[in-house]
């Protein structure tokens, strides 16, 4: 009988698994905004408790907040635009420096490898004017919806009309104390990581473009912004970054020293932050083993894409701390921290 059930619950288990992955792709739309939110409600959550222990009322408190995620939008919307004048004033200059190392390329190919390249009139330029219309209404039409969708879930996690407490009590964990000391480790962690990455990924981000106007390559100001955004996504986004800022820096700089020196300091910008700076700051209570990170990155990109790679670290450090409170679960959530 004891067998018997235990096959029934195996095979249960296979197929709701793929039955939730199944879920969870199709109602991305849902769940990426709505985890978005929880995170950004959990970063604030600190702030509302405080405004209430002051009195203020928990509806004046979600506007507080509001107004400060809206402040930061803009200011983001503010250096996005400081970055674009900055690259259009330098278009043209930069597209002819394009053009020329590609033709030096081209006959650098022919004349040591016999490999031949198209001619085209504007290699680099056919990249930026043959754009589909109705593609980026498209992408444009999706993106504001999502953003529309986080703020409203957004305001329900700091409302507490979606109690992450209740609802790990009443799902996953059915234990009063268990469910509030989880929630508890959940809330610290997940605040730990967001402001450690936000941090790192700024002086990332600051440093990337001062060794751009150090260097004297063009967008510094472009290009520390997507240092910043890059880094977001664990360890790909590191190696992203060097490796389209090295060949973006082939075309401004001549290939000497300088291109070496260029390359050798953001490498070290990535390294120091990325490397050292991060895990000190992140504490070893916080460690996720390296092929469980490269592991969950694939699966959360393939499930929700560019979202799935930003959110992949921070929902295996919320799912590894549900697996410890169970004992039949504990072995795996210690394989996740390298145990």
């Amino acid at each position: 009988m004891l067998n018997q059930r235990r096959t029934t619950n195996i095979l249960l288990l296979i197929i709701v698994i793929p039955l939730v992955f199944y879920l969870l792709k199709i109602l991305s739309f849902i769940f990426i905004p709505l985890i978005f939110a929880m995170f950004i409600a959990l970063l604030f959550l600190p702030l509302m408790r405080y405004l209430g222990r002051r009195n203020v009322p928990k509806f004046l408190g979600v506007i507080i907040v509001l107004l400060l995620v809206a402040g930061g939008v803009m200011l983001g919307i503010e250096l996005i635009q400081l970055s674009s004048k900055e690259i259009l004033a330098t278009k043209s200059e930069f597209f002819s420096k394009a053009e020329a190392k590609l033709v030096d390329l081209r006959v650098y190919l022919l004349d040591s490898y016999g490999i031949e390249l198209k001619q085209d009139n504007n290699v680099i330029g056919q990249f930026f004017e043959k754009e589909n219309l109705g593609t980026t209404i498209g992408f444009l039409r999706q993106f504001f919806t999502m953003l529309l969708m986080t703020v409203f879930f957004v305001v329900l996690w700091l409302g507490e009309s979606i109690n992450v407490h209740k609802l790990l009590n009443s799902t996953v964990l059915r234990q009063k104390h268990t469910s509030i000391k989880a929630f508890m480790k959940i809330e610290k962690d997940l605040i730990k990581f967001i402001k450690v990455k936000f941090l790192v990924s700024a002086l990332t981000g600051l440093f990337t473009g001062l060794m751009c106007f150090f260097f004297d390559v063009s967008f510094p100001i472009f290009w520390g912004l997507f240092a910043f955004v890059i880094n977001f996504v664990q360890m790909v986004g590191s190696f992203i970054s060097v490796i389209l800022l090295s060949i973006f820096a082939f075309v401004e700089l001549d290939p000497t020293s300088t291109l070496f020196f260029f390359i050798l300091a953001i490498t070290l910008v990535q390294v120091t932050f990325g490397a050292i700076l991060e895990p000190i700051f992140m504490g070893k209570s916080f460690s996720i083993n390296i092929i469980a990170v490269l592991v969950m990155l694939m699966f959360w990109g393939f499930l929700w894409g560019i979202p799935g790679l930003i959110m992949a670290i921070p929902i295996t450090v919320f799912l590894k701390i549900i697996l410890e409170q169970f004992p039949s679960t504990k072995v795996v959530a210690n394989l996740l921290s390298g145990k």
